[in-house]
């Protein structure tokens, strides 16, 4: 089977945006905490870069994408990339070397438990949060992204469209997050005084890295330079805009003022709306999904969660969980065949079957995720404890779990004002 140089190439190049998109999350998530805890969230995000990586060569991807056992996991015969090499897999993408689809696959199970970080952010053991990362990939990611994107696997025999991870990647990580700050509990100062993102700026980078690398994320998906592909990153664009715009209208009118953190966080609600459906609907209905997807995840938020009270620290399932829940039903309800061959019509194309599974597929993912979320870290409780010491809290993740400061003070310095003005004596 040839090799055709243009899609490797723009495989190659997705699968770099999609890896860019880890440190736009740093970033994101990094403005979002309190200074004390910059470098801890922005460690969680980079460890799994390393982590999940090795993984997914050793036996992650063989998992997901070999042959199918029982529709529910894939096999043996790719472990430790045994097999995967310059000629392509005829199953996946029949003109990019096998190497390159594994390459793009990974940067996908990279971000997905990085994700879920944000819900976990200021009070989980930083050891704790590896040991989580690399068991959920394998006993949680591996098996959906088998079931919904695998050959064999049996929400793809029933006909589940899911471009580029709305159910695998979106309803995955944000029920897994929601599940994991009920586990948790609240930060100690949840509910008792203001915490305010220490970095506007931060997030604005995060943001912007994610919206660019996102291009790759779902046009690469398209496995191919093709018109599926440049529809993708139309749609994907035209629904972070149109989420953006909606949380600014939503925030001005109750409010009298939007903000810029409002902003960001409905460009990336739109962001991850669009991921399901951005190569199965037309552009323009991309404008809709994003739009709907704002004003649901804002009501997440700001009623929802201020109602319940529970602690999702950086709204991990109202932007993710929510978004992509809704994207998943856009599928359901806006896909077409005119837009992509190798998809189907959704509930306004006259196929309402279309609707039945795919939100049939979003409740089994957010129940497989939320059981086995629950069980992996009360697994992991019976070892260590979860989270930090209430003194560790207190002083901040960075020193107590990476003995850093991000803004380190000029301790020399301070020494020597302090003793001009006679504040304290030398030893």
């Amino acid at each position: 089977m040839l090799v055709d140089s243009g899609d490797t190439a723009f495989i190659i190049v997705s699968a770099a945006l999609v890896f860019f998109m880890v440190p736009g999350l740093a970033f994101f998530y990094g403005g979002l905490v309190r200074k004390k805890n910059l470098l801890n969230i922005m460690a969680c995000s980079f460890v799994m870069i390393g982590v999940v990586s090795l993984l997914w060569v050793i036996c992650g991807y063989s998992l997901a994408f070999g042959s199918d056992h029982g529709h529910l996991i894939g096999g043996v015969a790719f472990f430790g990339m045994h097999n995967v090499g310059v000629a392509p897999n005829p199953n996946y993408a029949s003109g990019v070397p096998q190497a390159v689809f594994l390459l793009f696959q990974m940067m996908f199970a990279i971000i997905t438990p990085a994700i879920i970080s944000g819900a976990m952010a200021e009070r989980v053991k930083f050891g704790v949060f590896i040991a989580f990362g690399v068991i959920w990939s394998l006993v949680v990611y591996v098996p959906i992204a088998h079931w919904v994107w695998g050959v064999g696997g049996w929400l793809k025999n029933l006909g589940v469209l899911d471009f580029a991870g709305g159910d695998v990647v979106h309803v995955a990580a944000g029920v897994s997050a929601f599940v994991a700050a009920l586990v948790l509990g609240k930060r100690r100062a949840f509910g008792r005084s203001p915490i305010i993102p220490h970095n506007i700026p931060f997030v604005a980078l995060g943001a912007a890295i994610l919206w660019f690398g996102w291009m790759g994320f779902n046009g690469g998906s398209a496995l191919s330079a093709n018109g599926i592909a440049v529809s993708a990153i139309v749609c994907t664009h035209l629904s972070a805009c149109a989420a953006m715009l909606v949380w600014m209208a939503i925030e001005w009118k109750l409010t009298g003022k939007p903000s810029l953190l409002g902003a960001l966080t409905g460009a990336v609600v739109g962001l991850s709306a669009a991921t399901a459906g951005a190569g199965y609907v037309a552009p323009m209905w991309g404008i809709l999904i994003g739009a709907i997807g704002s004003g649901l995840s804002y009501i997440v938020i700001y009623k929802v969660k201020s109602r319940f009270l529970y602690d999702d620290a950086l709204d991990v399932f109202a932007c993710h969980g929510v978004g992509g829940a809704w994207g998943i039903v856009g599928v359901g309800l806006f896909g077409s065949k005119a837009v992509n061959a190798g998809g189907n019509n959704g509930l306004f194309y006259g196929n309402p079957r279309q609707l039945m599974v795919q939100v049939l597929s979003m409740l089994v993912v957010g129940v497989f995720c939320a059981v086995m979320t629950f069980v992996i870290l009360k697994v992991i409780a019976w070892v260590t404890p979860l989270r930090v010491s209430e003194q560790d809290e207190y002083d901040g993740l960075d020193s107590s779990q990476h003995d850093e400061e991000a803004y380190p003070r000029d301790d020399a310095f301070f020494h020597g004002v302090l003793v001009r003005e006679g504040a304290y004596e030398e030893d």
